[in-house]
């Protein structure tokens, strides 16, 4: 009996310890990429990491409610804004003839993400809460944001974060910016 219950413990810890060095490969397989396309985006990579984990836990092949692909999340609309703006003739043709497919592809995903909120920042980049305010329009659309900033252009994050009128917008912001500033 000593023995067998030995046998429990010392599988349990090694279940411990597999399933911890299995979480930690999980999320941090995509860490290269994101590095890279961060810095060609001006964008913090540990910001990038909260988004893909509050996107999709890292898992490349995720589908959206609304038809949002990969990684980020990326819609079709942004995918062939981002191939129109960096004049990338042929992607932009392969997007637009199965853009699923391209959007699953974890560089392209990432990258198109990076620019995508690089855009988005530049709109905020003088307000206080240009990380709140960009990640919300990331998640409910710029326009979105204009409601909520309208009468006002110095709020403190927290503030903009108290008028989003979203639920699970404010939500999402928070929590990413919770998991970025912990991560930081």
């Amino acid at each position: 009996m000593k023995r067998f219950l030995i046998l429990i413990i010392i599988l349990a810890i090694m279940l411990v310890g597999l399933t911890y060095f299995a979480n930690n490969f999980w999320i941090h397989r995509y860490d290269e990429l994101i590095s890279k396309q961060a810095k060609i985006y001006r964008q913090n990579e540990k910001l990038i990491w909260s988004v893909i984990f509050e996107e999709t836990w890292f898992r490349s092949w995720s589908m959206g409610e609304d038809g949002e692909v990969g990684l980020m999340q990326i819609t079709l609309l942004v995918a062939k804004d981002w191939a129109k703006e960096t004049g990338m003739k042929e992607i932009e043709k392969e997007i637009s003839e199965d853009f699923v497919t391209k959007l699953k592809e974890p560089e392209r995903n990432i990258q198109i993400g990076c620019w995508y909120l690089e855009q988005l920042g530049e709109k905020y980049r003088d307000f206080e809460a240009k990380d709140a305010m960009t990640l919300a329009a990331y998640n409910a659309g710029p326009s979105r944001v204009e409601e909520w900033t309208k009468d006002t252009t110095k709020l403190t994050e927290q503030q903009f974060i108290d008028r989003i009128g979203i639920p699970s917008t404010k939500s999402y912001v928070s929590s990413i910016l919770q998991r970025y500033k912990a991560y930081k």
